[in-house]
């Protein structure tokens, strides 16, 4: 008992200590985010050559200091020693300043710097709105003082920013339309390459009601930045977007009629995952959207697929007409029958059906209860009630107390006029009706024939898509301080993972650095929510008492005990039946050499040999039984006696 309840304890414990910790994963995620070497530039502010001189007595310049010193633990050329001269765990530190003495682990944000093929790479870390352009349009059809594009922007870090130094585009006002738009590099082109959107978005203060999408806007000859607004062409509309509680990854494409040379909206089908944590967590998360030339399509969030298919098959509307339409000249016939059934034309009404028979009669078996007031009405008058003084009987009328309850009839079974109690009439049928049979003149549902589509077509190559020459964030929003960040467009995927890795990854493994412990994240939730206390309370503390109870409170025979439960009977004791068993095997090995055929007749020895196994077997069960009485506990103490 006492083993179980100390290895109880010490899982107890082990499991107290293991919440209250902060978690390890944050410091997995900055070592790989410190192997990237264009990502992080890490500084190591103790000067440990420094010491030595001064033990010494020297004044050397830093520089000596710092040859003289001995060399730090490199991490891809970065100094950790820092982190580390304390002895403590690096997951403890935190990423902004003043950083702790035995944390100084000191973080200088790098810009990410693109690699590979792209067509724009924005991580607005020059501090400012060059190459972008704020529109100054005014929304169509719209009341003046809502159809401006007034909201503000800005180039900042976030308000709780883990990394000193990244920032990002903010919209900045609440309530406005916001519209602001960059140049590609060059226009792209669908061809045979795919196509890779990614960028990141933080909404800082949650998200009530507005988007974080991005337009892409359509290479075309009269494309003004400065005057883009919502009818601007765009090829592609890619992003996050909520109102209410109805989540959106939007991901909607312009395609061209190739007869018509009309525009219409395709939308993809909707993510089956679970998108309300990207809108409420407060983090930072990567929007990434892929487009092949085999019209697949794929959308990421923080590099996980959300949503995936064709751009043939997964689309509302189709890309495609049907061949066949509805004829819209096409009418149904004025004899064209569509009942299945009609009413028997042959029936007749039964002679005893009897349609004014009531559903409900008196119940003539019903007797009066005995002690039934008949000249006591079930209401009276309040005897107390008082007419008010400013009753006028010309203007009220008559005026009469308030009825009551009459005390006569509280003892009584009832009071007043006693009638018998209804029940359902055996002889009600109800109104006739002739019976239903298959019409014989039935031609089915009536359906307009089938004419040739003449705005059939036939696109398999939805993927070539009008060529797009600009960036766009065209949004209204209830909220502000939604931050944009890292815009990336290429038609390389590896070259945009690098990007990613070099801007979300750092930012994932500061946020992931700077989250508190279990216990902190638990004490946090039962704030806001104080039920789960309850959930705690029978989740931990309860299955706990039962295990100490269970552990606890089970009993061990003694050996005294066991002797004396030996004692009791003629049961035989371990050592006695372990020898019976031994004796038993002998026995059965003697009769079976005793069995084996000889050398001689086996017809004239059988008669023998059987009798001599028979006596040996009856002279090994004696024996066996001798022995076991003898060494029994009850015969012992007879010869004792």
């Amino acid at each position: 008992m006492d083993r179980r309840l100390g290895f109880l304890l010490l899982v107890a414990a082990g499991l107290l200590v293991l919440g209250l910790a902060p978690p390890t994963l944050a410091e997995d995620q900055l070592d790989q985010v410190l192997d990237q070497d264009d990502g992080l530039d890490v500084e190591d502010e103790l000067d440990l050559g420094l010491v030595d001189e001064e033990e010494e007595g020297g004044d050397a310049p830093e520089e000596e200091a710092a040859k003289a010193a001995p060399p730090a633990p490199k991490v891809s050329g970065r100094s950790l020693e820092g982190g580390r001269a304390c002895g403590k765990d690096l997951s403890g530190c935190v990423l902004t300043p003043p950083p702790d003495p035995c944390c100084d682990l000191q973080v200088t944000y790098k810009a990410p710097e693109p690699m590979g093929e792209h067509y724009i790479a924005e991580s607005f870390d020059r501090g400012t709105l060059d190459g972008w352009v704020v529109s100054s349009a005014k929304k169509d059809d719209t009341d003046e003082e809502i159809a401006k594009y007034d909201g503000k922007w800005a180039v900042e870090e976030m308000r709780e920013s883990k990394l000193p130094g990244d920032q990002g585009l903010v919209l900045k006002s609440r309530a406005k339309h916001h519209a602001i738009s960059a140049q590609l590099l060059r226009p792209f082109t669908f061809d045979t390459k795919p196509l890779v959107v990614q960028y990141e978005v933080n909404f800082q203060a949650g998200i009530d009601c507005g988007g974080a999408y991005v337009k892409l806007l359509t290479q075309t000859s009269d494309l003004d930045l400065d005057q883009f607004q919502d009818r601007t062409a765009y090829t592609i509309m890619f992003g996050p977007d909520k109102c209410g509680e109805d989540y959106k990854l939007h991901l909607i494409f312009r395609h061209k009629n190739p007869k018509t040379g009309q525009y219409e909206e395709k939308h993809a089908k909707k993510p089956e995952a679970d998108l309300r944590t990207y809108f409420t967590d407060k983090k930072t998360h990567l929007y990434t959207l892929v487009l092949n030339p085999d019209n697949s399509f794929e959308v990421l969030v923080d590099q996980t697929v959300v949503n995936s298919g064709s751009l043939l098959t997964d689309v509302t509307p189709p890309v495609n007409p049907p061949a066949e339409i509805e004829d819209p000249d096409d009418s149904k016939p004025e004899d064209w029958d569509e009942r299945p059934k009609i009413q028997d034309p042959s029936a007749t009404k039964p002679e005893d059906w009897d349609e004014d028979a009531p559903a409900q009669v008196a119940d003539q078996d019903a007797v009066k209860p005995d002690g039934w007031l008949d000249d006591e009405p079930e209401y009276i008058g309040d005897p107390e009630a008082v007419k008010p003084d400013d009753w006028d009987e010309d203007m009220d009328g008559e005026w009469e107390a308030p009825q009551v309850q009459n005390p006569a009839c509280e003892a009584a079974p009832g009071c007043g006029t006693w009638k018998r109690p209804l029940v359902d009439n055996p002889s009600y049928k109800g109104k006739w009706k002739p019976s239903m049979i298959d019409n014989p003149n039935y031609q089915g549902v009536w359906k307009p024939r089938k004419i040739s589509n003449p705005a059939f077509f036939e696109d398999l190559q939805p993927f070539r898509m009008s060529a797009f020459s600009a960036l766009g964030l065209e949004l209204w929003s209830m909220t502000s301080d939604i931050f944009f960040d890292n815009f990336f467009i290429t038609d390389d995927r590896n070259a945009a993972d690098r990007w990613a890795t070099d801007g979300w990854g750092l930012k994932k493994a500061a946020e992931g650095a700077a989250e508190p412990g279990l216990a902190a994240q638990m004490l946090t939730a039962a704030e806001e929510r104080p039920w789960l206390w309850v959930v705690y309370v029978l989740t931990v503390a309860l299955p706990l008492v039962l295990v100490l109870v269970f552990c606890c409170t089970g009993k061990k025979k003694s050996p005294a005990t066991a002797a004396a439960e030996y004692k009791k009977t003629d049961e035989a004791q371990p050592d006695v039946k372990e020898e019976e068993e031994e004796e038993k095997e002998a026995a059965k090995e003697e009769e079976e050499e005793e069995n084996s055929p000889g050398e001689g007749d086996e017809d004239e020895n059988a008669a023998e040999e059987k009798e001599e196994q028979d006596a040996a077997a009856e002279e090994a069960d004696e024996k066996l039984e001798d022995d076991v009485l003898r060494r029994s506990p009850r015969n012992r103490k007879s010869r004792k006696d």
